[in-house]
């Protein structure tokens, strides 16, 4: 005789009592669970996608045993692709000791640094401190890191690598860190040999300059392949600066296409570089006061029509002017200045006829007016966005835009010869050149200048005159956009 189902009142006995407290719990816990990962996703900007696999590392298997070196052995994987991230699984490891750095110079200095310093610690096996920017050069910004990056996408979008904290632990209060300066350009073989003795045996190390602290080439793949995680993923900028930024964006969108032209003419750069070209007798002596003024700038007696013959110096705004009238923009076009504050004010700039606080009402700026590396930001995310990008010099912002362009797809920049177009310039206001034979001559000059792929170049012995690997991370494209990329450029 087949076994009779239980009549569905005993079902109902069996899940009513402590069963059904039970049942309960559960539910109210399921709910509760799903409520904090949803929260956890909005927080970090992050697809909730719980079926979905990590993200390998961008270096490597962390199941792979330590070697002597202090680094696990890796298999690198592709990170071209950082748009959709998955929820990183926290990297677990043997700590050798912490790492604090204060970055110096600009914002994009800094941003450059910190990534090669989270390569590093990566490489390392260090604990890494939220990093210090700085607050003593030129600029006196006293911004915090958190002031500029979103602190806690940071932390997160890196745990896969390396384990970042806010501040070192309590038992190191009141103890002074090693202080100390890398030495610029090194290889990842420095690190090992020079820096990772040092921490182990002092347990923190700070380092107190970082710029240009890592070599731009020959290091491993995987190495290379982290630097542009942390600059195309882990360090993104606050809501506040994203938000004010993307409205700039869709001011400028509304009308079309838009240039950029990061017209680096503050008297900063002037005075340190001693380009005062176009500059009045009192201008020129300002600036040369302000050189002195500086001792950490090392060059004082410059020689400014040597240094802009030889392509040294940035475009004036009346040079930069006539340029973008050969190379064929039309007077409607779009175009917005990223710089600071251009030195001679109004009567220069008067040339472009454009102001970029146009965009925002004062209320709106007034609270990044006071810091110049919130400013910079704004200009960094209008940079990248743009159509266009044609920077007047070839400094850090200038370099490190060019690369974040690169890497979202090739996108325009224009890298001006500034060596060839002076001369240029100087033939066609001598009117040995007519408008005509100017035109031709310019476009002819960056008919191949255009952010086309192509490798870095290399100089072995001279890491500052060779590609810089910000201005383009080749190693992380990978073979199918290269492609597709150079095809497009072919096309057009």
């Amino acid at each position: 005789m087949a076994k009779q189902k239980a009549p569905l009142p005993v079902i109902r006995r069996r899940i009513g009592g402590v069963g059904l407290l039970r049942w309960a719990v559960r539910v109210a816990s399921s709910i509760v669970l799903w409520t904090a990962l949803l929260q956890l996703s909005t927080f970090f900007g992050l697809p909730l996608s719980p079926l979905r696999a990590a993200r390998p590392s961008c270096i490597g298997n962390r199941n792979a045993s330590a070697t002597a070196s202090a680094v696990t052995a890796v298999a690198s994987d592709d990170v071209g692709d950082l748009a959709h991230p998955a929820l990183p699984t926290r990297r677990s490891y043997k700590s050798n000791g912490y790492l604090l750095i204060s970055c110096n110079g600009g914002l994009n200095q800094m941003r450059a640094a910190i990534c090669d310093m989270v390569t590093v610690a990566r490489y390392l096996n260090l604990t890494m401190v939220v990093p210090e920017l700085d607050k003593q050069s030129f600029w006196a910004d006293p911004s915090d890191f958190g002031d500029i990056f979103d602190v806690n996408h940071f932390i997160y979008s890196l745990r896969d690598e390396v384990k970042v904290i806010r501040e070192l632990p309590q038992k190191f209060n009141g103890k002074v860190p090693l202080s100390m300066q890398p030495v610029s350009w090194s290889s990842e073989k420095y690190y090992l040999r020079q820096i990772l003795p040092l921490v182990r045996k002092h347990k923190v190390i700070r380092f107190s300059r970082t710029d240009s602290r890592l070599a731009n080439n020959g290091l491993p793949l995987r190495l290379q392949k982290l630097r542009c995680h942390v600059n195309y993923n882990a360090l993104r900028f606050t809501p506040s600066i994203e938000a004010l930024g993307n409205k700039m964006i869709s001011s400028l969108r509304k009308t079309g296409s838009f240039v950029v032209l990061h017209l680096r003419y503050e008297m900063d750069m002037l005075a340190f570089s001693g380009c005062t070209h176009g500059c009045s007798g009192q201008e020129t002596a300002e600036l040369t006061r302000m050189r002195y003024a500086y001792p950490w700038w090392k060059e004082k007696e410059i020689d400014s029509e040597k240094k802009r013959l030889e392509g040294l110096c940035p475009l004036t705004p009346g040079e930069t002017t006539l340029v973008l009238k050969a190379l064929g923009f039309p007077r409607d076009t779009r175009i917005y200045i990223a710089s600071g504050e251009i030195y001679g004010g109004e009567k220069r700039l008067a040339a472009l006829k454009v102001r970029k606080e146009m965009l925002l009402f004062e209320d709106e700026l007034h609270l990044f007016q006071k810091h110049s590396t919130q400013m910079a930001a704004l200009d960094y995310l209008v940079s990248v966005a743009s159509d266009v990008f044609i920077p007047s010099n070839d400094g850090n912002m200038a370099k490190v835009v060019e690369g974040h362009r690169r890497f979202m797809g090739f996108h325009r920049t224009i890298q001006l010869d500034r060596k060839k177009l002076v001369e240029l310039i100087d033939l066609f206001e001598d009117q040995e050149l007519s408008w005509n034979e100017f035109c031709t001559a310019v476009k002819e000059l960056h008919e191949g200048r255009m952010s086309q792929p192509t490798r870095r170049k290399v100089i072995a012995g001279q890491p500052k005159e060779e590609d810089y690997f910000y201005a383009n991370p080749y190693e992380c494209l990978g073979p199918a956009r290269k492609r597709r990329e150079k095809l497009k450029h072919t096309e057009t």
